[in-house]
């Protein structure tokens, strides 16, 4: 295992819990070449962390044979791929480069493909998603260590906003009228998976109004832009003034941005778990999915989620009535943002 490619995942929350096992990889092979091959909407969230030696992008259509061909090509200067993904394809790029050391779960059909397999264990043992890439680790022969069975295992998803990032995040702000000398909270309303994952829009903006006025925070909404039309949603039903930054900023500059805040309200989403491996203090709102799995990994968070019987789904769209978000009132998300200022001060 001298040169060692790990096929990222596709989200960024994922790439997020899968850096605890980058990191144990780069401590437990510190003499190999380490890269990671990744779409290029999550590449950049590799760069400066001192986690791998090399970054590659991955383009092109998984589902298109050429553009698998092109890239199987690209890769066959390693000895062996780790892969984070669950996914054929991932498995089928490995195989098609002709990787000799093809490591990952024998999940999707996939395991004839793999020379070295896990079995998933996280939902028996009721473990957190972080804990799935380092047991892969541990059950392929990687590492020694059983992570799910040693409580004393603190995973390390640190991420480090460096002084370009913040500049970049700071001239973005200040042209688009950012008081940063008031609190600063970011609010993100949205959730790529669907609208099972979204609190609603009026709760935000009700919830935003109530920041600006008691707390004198300067609110800025952060997402995509394809989530664009619920952050004008959300000012549209505002009376006071946010600053809506949705669809404005690169992966980088969002990084930028979330570290500068003093807190963070959202969804279950990427954005979330960019707090949380940034240490800043956060309240998550959980409807669909399952917090003991997928929740922010941060001691300086606060989550709220009503377990109603049909919860968590895990579903995109409620075929109900939404009634784990429903539950979920204004004053209690306030009571919450407030109470973690305080204690930050």
């Amino acid at each position: 295992m001298s040169r060692i490619l790990v096929r990222s995942t596709n989200w960024i929350g994922d790439v997020v819990m899968s850096l605890a096992a980058l990191r144990e990889l780069r401590r437990l092979y510190p003499g190999a070449h380490l890269a990671v091959v990744a779409r290029p909407w999550v590449a950049t969230l590799y760069r400066d962390q001192g986690l791998v030696d090399e970054i590659r992008t991955l383009e092109g259509s998984s589902s298109n044979p050429l553009d698998l061909v092109r890239t199987a090509r690209r890769l066959r200067d390693f000895d062996t791929s780790i892969l984070f993904p669950n996914s054929f394809g991932a498995a089928l790029l490995s195989f098609l480069s002709r990787i000799p050391e093809r490591i990952g779960y024998a999940t999707d059909r996939r395991g004839l493909l793999l020379s070295r397999k896990a079995t998933p264990r996280i939902r028996q043992l009721d473990r957190h998603q972080i804990f799935y890439y380092l047991d892969l680790l541990y059950q392929t022969g990687l590492s020694p260590i059983d992570y799910l069975n040693q409580s004393s295992i603190q995973p390390d998803i640190r991420l480090r906003a460096t002084p370009g990032i913040l500049d970049a995040a700071d001239t973005l702000m200040k042209g688009a009228g950012v008081d940063s000398g008031r609190p600063l909270i970011a609010l993100n309303p949205g959730a790529s998976f669907g609208p099972a994952k979204r609190w609603f829009p009026e709760r935000y903006a009700a919830l935003a109004d109530r920041l600006v006025r008691e707390a004198d925070a300067e609110v800025l909404l952060l997402g995509s832009s394809s989530e664009t039309a619920i952050a004008q949603e959300i000012s549209a039903q505002m009376s006071q003034e946010t600053r809506n930054l949705v669809g404005r900023t690169d992966l980088s500059t969002l990084i930028g941005i979330i570290s500068r805040c003093q807190l963070m309200v959202g969804n279950d989403s990427g954005p979330m778990h960019l707090a949380a491996a940034l240490d800043i203090p956060q309240v998550a709102v959980f409807g669909s999915t399952d917090e003991k799995a997928t929740g922010p990994y941060n001691p300086r968070a606060v989550v709220l989620h009503k377990h109603v019987e049909c919860s968590p789904c895990l579903l995109r769209e409620c075929p109900i009535d939404l009634r784990c978000f429903d539950r979920i009132q204004v004053e209690e998300v306030m009571e919450a943002s407030v109470g973690l200022l305080k204690s930050e001060q």
